[in-house]
């Protein structure tokens, strides 16, 4: 498509946050939110599709990530913000009402923002990660050197990370987080030293794409994207009460990784997110990835359009 994905900074609660958008809206907008080690580029193949069906396609970089600016040092990273500034940047355009399509990371503002907000949201597609109304615990069901605890701790990841270049340590994450194994360090390991560089990158992941990680991290660095999410998982929103009322739409390939963590294929096999989202369809991909989007941006594609299309946005 010839459509060329365009590029702004908004003034977002204090911060200039960056977004990519394409497409002229004709039958809604999605918003994109991603996860870690991802920013607006991870939703390149979705943005021009969503567009190329009528759509506009909007995909900010989170707040301390990519080209958005980073939060001051001395505040806490809140999962609160990142809701609001999603609120904010519907506010900015006059959109009222969207859909939202989370990754990983930015699965959880996008459950969030749909239960808080249901009047701004036409409906919540998330890949990778259930809708959990608890916070995340791994203490006491994951080794010590599950990266999720390592990376927790202060100054771990910034000590491991150090040892190498921005573009090592983006290609060693996205080597080690398209396996089907959970990244798990052994005693006197890094997480950095599971892969190096002669373990191939994914035949899906070019080294171009690689190139437009890592100059994206080498402005963010790393400081806020270990604040959130790692070491704000524990202060995620207590949502025991929760009920949905937007259609929720969950993808899961089962080669993620994350399919792995305790609960999780339990949550999605058992009918538990039905407990909350009365409107619910889960679809499961058996090849695909933590990174299923880029991995099998044409499967993906497919079912997000079917999804926008099952629900029409009706004109206020």
């Amino acid at each position: 498509m010839a459509q060329e994905i365009e590029h702004t900074h908004l003034p977002i609660r204090g911060l200039n946050i960056h977004v990519a958008q394409v497409g002229k809206d004709e039958l809604g907008t999605v918003v994109f939110l991603h996860g870690f080690p991802e920013i607006w580029y991870s939703w390149r193949h979705q943005m021009l599709a969503v567009a190329g069906a009528g759509y506009r396609a909007i995909a900010p970089d989170c707040r301390g990530y990519g080209l958005s600016d980073q939060p001051p040092e001395d505040e806490e990273a809140s999962w609160e913000d990142l809701v609001a500034d999603v609120l904010a940047i519907l506010d900015a355009y006059s959109i009222p009402k969207a859909f939202l399509v989370g990754k990983d990371l930015g699965a959880l503002p996008a459950y969030e923002f749909a239960l808080q907000h249901p009047d701004r949201t036409c409906g919540v597609m998330c890949l990778g990660i259930p809708f959990s109304p608890a916070p995340m615990s791994f203490e006491t069901t994951m080794p010590e050197g599950f990266y999720v605890l390592r990376w927790r701790e202060p100054g771990r990841a910034e000590a491991d990370f150090g040892r190498y270049d921005v573009r090592r340590v983006v290609r060693t994450i996205y080597v080690l987080f398209a396996g089907a194994e959970i990244p798990t360090a052994k005693e006197g390991q890094e997480i950095m030293d599971l892969a190096d560089l002669t373990t191939p990158l994914p035949e899906w992941f070019t080294e171009e794409d690689l190139d437009a990680y890592a100059k994206l991290y080498e402005k963010s660095g790393f400081r806020y994207p270990l604040q959130m999410p790692y070491r704000a998982i524990h202060k995620m929103p207590i949502r025991l009460d929760a009920k949905f009322q937007v259609p929720v739409f969950m993808v899961m390939g089962e080669k993620d990784y994350a399919f792995k963590f305790p609960g999780f294929e339990t949550a999605m096999r058992s009918g538990a997110m039905e407990t909350f989202a009365p409107d619910l369809k889960i679809t499961y991909i058996p090849e695909g990835s933590h990174f299923v989007q880029e991995q099998l941006p044409e499967q993906v594609n497919e079912l997000l359009l079917g999804f926008l299309k099952d629900h029409p946005v009706v004109a206020a």
